[in-house]
């Protein structure tokens, strides 16, 4: 439902398109890693992805749960509360191995928040968390990289900027992007599987950027 329901409202607020590379395959049982600017890229990513015909469980925020209707949403389709700082926050990686073991697919953002910046531009994925490169070692399940652009253009900065881009977004509709980038399987130690998922993710956005002519080559 929140898969369907993103891929209706995020057309009304920008015009979003969406690549892959010639080898992309969101396989059964694969860990989808995106990055993550804006509070609005969940939906994007979501929408994008079901108009790939899939639709994952993501891992988020256990605070959206304590919003009434979203979190009996969350809760419905399946959704993993991220706990931080917290003794239950072990729970959220042996949820996901077992919806991939389920044969779902699971959306993760490893840099574990959103980065705090002021203005609208494109920059490269933070450095990510270890957590990606445990459960993928876990797990054995693939890697595909997701890169998004765009979302900072629908809602960036402090509270009031994020409301004044919600509420005019529906008349300026911002170019969105997102690229679907081929599998990979990390290998090495925790550190070397992280900086390989980095890297692929890193990829994917510079290739999103790109499409919507943000200067992706100077981010680091």
């Amino acid at each position: 439902m929140l898969s369907r329901l993103a891929d209706v409202l995020v057309p009304a607020v920008g015009r979003l398109t969406v690549t892959a590379e010639a080898d992309a395959e969101l396989a059964p049982g694969s860990i989808i890693a995106a990055n993550h600017t804006s509070l609005a890229d969940p939906a994007i990513v979501l929408a994008a992805l079901h108009r790939l015909g899939v639709q994952p469980v993501a891992m988020a925020a256990a605070g959206l749960w304590r919003i009434p209707l979203l979190g009996r949403a969350l809760t419905r389709e399946g959704y993993i509360p991220v706990y931080r700082r917290d003794r239950r926050a072990a729970q959220a990686l042996d949820l996901a191995a077992a919806t991939l073991d389920e044969g779902r697919l699971v959306l993760i953002y490893a840099e574990g928040g959103i980065p705090p910046r002021r203005d609208a531009a494109e920059a490269a994925p933070h450095a990510f968390r270890s957590g990606l490169a445990r459960l993928a070692e876990r797990t054995g399940a693939p890697i595909v990289p997701v890169g998004q652009a765009g979302a900072r253009r629908v809602t960036s900065g402090n509270v009031a900027k994020q409301l004044a881009g919600l509420a005019t977004a529906p008349l300026r509709r911002p170019e969105l992007h997102v690229h679907v980038g081929s599998p990979i399987t990390l290998i090495g130690d925790p550190t070397a599987r992280t900086t390989q998922a980095h890297g692929a993710v890193t990829s994917a956005w510079r290739t999103a950027a790109t499409r919507l002519g943000e200067p992706a080559a100077s981010a680091a």
